[in-house]
């Protein structure tokens, strides 16, 4: 199917929507299917990391042209500051306030296990949470996840295939040796065998582990070019120890190692996604698939912050329920279906599982904390702004937004700061003393938002 649309570029500061001027697309045998649908997720990723979202530094070419030819979010959040809830709240369309896992590690409950030497309890995904991937594949899917799954915790039961993936290649956080060396592994999960990467073997740095996951994702599309699919491909990019090889692109630079390397770990992944979008034009499947990038949260305080703006002007980092630490790219792309559009409407990982199922016309589950968003990918409205959104680190740190205004405390039993975003992206003037009002109205609101956890007594 041949296309051709403009393209368009804008900048952070535009407000509302850039509207595409036209597109204009041939008949596609293919055009009345369900449509196949890509998740990709960068891991510790910033908001400020791509070019397409104001970086000077870093080049992500293949990425900014999903931004430039679809959609792309300036105020989208994730589900938590922090891997495993954010991942749980993103395939479970829940807040962490709901989800059943709420931090990555536990108080009580869970299953206790050692990181870094030091004993940890870790709480993992049930079987009673119904995920994206059991809603599409009900829905007649075919669903498979590719490198990092972090919802099992130490239980070697909670894995991908226990929650609605038909096909695993990864590793697990109960398997710790299952990604060891990171980057360069020498274990992998196919499924549920553990297989052997022969290059990797006595801690050779041969087969980065984006390539190996890159090849896993492109396996499993030619597999089922013929059959709708899901695909939710979990890059562990650009997560420390930032480690790769080959530097080459930015060995001109004046910057430390470090940042070489974080840079590099980006514009590698960038070049496996380009990969990843040839191989759907070439099978001609690239109209009928719904590619969504997102990142899991901010940018880590490893990363090269200051020198090359990661989060942008945001304050906080991961770990931190501070913009830095929650707000992040995200960015859809159909050719001939997604507009070309820059939208402001607040949406968060919650509402990826309703929206998806909403896609497939599949059963959308119950109590959810999510909306379906689905009519703004394809250039309708949505009322997104005047719902509450809720993040929360049981018993450390809480924060809610509405409309423009956003509570948070990131300290312990801390009042609630007050930010009106719309005028303070950067969070640097608190208004809880001049409107407690406000404050008020979200603390009520908050307590309707979240329930008690067993994992995490209040």
């Amino acid at each position: 199917m041949n296309c051709k649309s403009l393209k368009f570029s804008s900048l952070l500061g535009l407000s509302a929507v850039t509207i595409t001027l036209g597109t204009a697309c041939s008949p596609d045998k293919k055009q009345d299917e369900k449509p196949n649908i890509i998740f990709i997720l960068a891991d510790d990723m910033g908001y400020g990391d791509l070019s397409c979202y104001g970086n000077k530094h870093i080049q992500t070419p293949h990425i900014d042209a999903l931004a430039e030819n679809g959609t792309r979010f300036t105020q989208a959040y994730a589900g938590s500051a922090v891997s495993s809830p954010s991942r749980c709240s993103l395939l479970t369309g829940k807040n962490t306030g709901n989800t059943t896992i709420r931090d990555n590690f536990c108080k009580v409950g869970g299953i206790a296990g050692l990181k870094n030497g030091n004993p940890i309890r870790r709480m993992h995904i049930l079987p009673t949470d119904t995920t994206i991937a059991l809603v599409l594949r009900d829905a007649g899917y075919r669903t498979c996840l590719v490198n990092k799954w972090h919802l099992d915790g130490f239980n070697k039961e909670a894995t991908p295939l226990q929650s609605g993936f038909d096909e695993f290649t990864g590793w697990l956080i109960s398997t710790e040796h299952s990604n060891s060396p990171y980057y360069y592994p020498y274990w992998r999960f196919d499924n549920d065998s553990l297989i052997n990467i022969p290059e990797n073997e006595n801690e050779k740095r041969i087969r980065h582990n984006t390539d190996i996951s890159i090849q896993e994702a492109m396996s499993f599309v030619h597999r089922n070019q013929d059959n709708p699919f899901f695909l939710y491909l979990a890059f562990d990019v650009p997560h420390e120890p930032y480690i790769i090889n080959n530097t080459e692109v930015y060995d001109e630079q004046t910057w430390d190692a470090n940042t070489k390397r974080y840079a590099a770990l980006i514009t590698h992944m960038d070049q496996a996604i380009g990969k990843l979008m040839n191989q759907l034009d070439s099978l001609g499947l690239r109209e009928n698939t719904l590619v969504i990038f997102a990142s899991d949260n901010g940018a880590a305080r490893q990363a090269p912050l200051e020198e090359l703006k990661c989060n942008g002007v945001l304050r906080g980092q991961k770990a931190l329920l501070y913009e830095g630490g929650i707000r992040v790219p995200f960015i859809v792309n159909q050719p001939g279906k997604v507009p070309v559009q820059t939208l402001e409407n607040i949406i968060y990982f919650p509402d990826v599982l309703p929206t998806l199922a909403a896609l497939a016309d599949a059963k959308t589950p119950q109590d959810l904390n999510g909306i379906n968003v689905l009519p703004l990918f394809y250039g309708k409205q949505v009322e997104t702004d005047n719902r509450l959104l809720y993040w929360e680190f049981p018993g450390k740190q809480r924060a809610a937004r509405k409309g423009d205004w956003k509570v948070v405390s990131v300290k312990k039993n801390s009042p609630l700061e007050l930010y009106n975003l719309k005028d303070d992206i950067s969070e640097s003037v608190n208004l809880a003393d001049q409107y407690p009002e406000i404050v008020a109205e979200f603390e009520k609101e908050i307590l309707v938002n979240r329930t008690p956890s067993p994992y995490w007594p209040d």
